[in-house]
Order: C-alpha cells, then sequence, then structure tokens
C-alpha cells in the first residue's frame, strides 16, 4: 500500500467494530467513500474512521441508514462530520429523541390507562381507536 494514509478493510473494521461486511454495506451505499487498489482491495482513508463512529453512533441512537446517509450528505464536500458538524448534528438528533420521548410518555399514559379497563374489545380499546 503506497499511500499511508489508506487503510485497509480489515484495519478500520479493527479500528471502528464494524464488521468487513457491514463497511463494504456502507461503502456500496454511498455512507463511506472508498478507493480500490491495483488489486481490487477497498482502501479507505483514515477520516473514514470517525465516519464509520457516526454512523455506529447514530444507529445506536435509533436512526435509519436512509436517515444517517441524508444527515452525512449535508455535510459540505461530504466531508467527515467535524466537532462542529457534531454539535449541530446532535442537537438536531436531541431534539428528535425529545420528541420520541414525548410520544413514548404519551404512550405509557395511554397503557397506564388501559391497565385495569379491562374492556378486552377492539371495538372500545382507546389504544387500538385512539379517535373514540
Amino acid at each position: 500500500m503506497e499511500d499511508k494514509a489508506l487503510k485497509t478493510i480489515g484495519y478500520v473494521a479493527k479500528r471502528t467494530g464494524a464488521t468487513v461486511s457491514a463497511l463494504r454495506f456502507y461503502a456500496d451505499e454511498g455512507l463511506i467513500p472508498a478507493v480500490r487498489a491495483p488489486s481490487g482491495h477497498r482502501l479507505f482513508h483514515r477520516s473514514t474512521i470517525r465516519r464509520v463512529a457516526f454512523i455506529l453512533i447514530s444507529q445506536n441512537l435509533g436512526y435509519t441508514l436512509v436517515q444517517i446517509k441524508t444527515a452525512l450528505g449535508s455535510l459540505p464536500n461530504k466531508r467527515t462530520p467535524t466537532q462542529a458538524d457534531w454539535t449541530e448534528l446532535a442537537t438536531l438528533f436531541g431534539r428528535e429523541i425529545d420528541d420520541r420521548i414525548r410520544a413514548l410518555e404519551e404512550l405509557r399514559g395511554k397503557l397506564d390507562g388501559c391497565i385495569g379497563c379491562g374492556c378486552l374489545s377492539l371495538e372500545k380499546c382507546q389504544l387500538y381507536n385512539p379517535g373514540d
């Protein structure tokens, strides 16, 4: 490997904890850039490690790869997220997580109201028929 900044897929997998197959998938889906060595092997810039970390953390937060790709695509020149980018994206993700928490708390309230109701009827159930 001539360019020391380029790393093998195995190196990136070891550094990030992502599987080799996941990295291939991310590259095929355009989430991470890869270049081909003359041998045909995929090589990655060191900055890809930070990009993969962003993907893995975002997935752990419940974001889909489509949402993650959109977030990464919003960066200028499709570059790796910087600390400022992380701050901006984390703020956005934080608001979305807060919205999910509110929705789950509302659902819990409905479930708590359902416990002991005993209606056992999909026709009368307030969870199943919220408009009734």
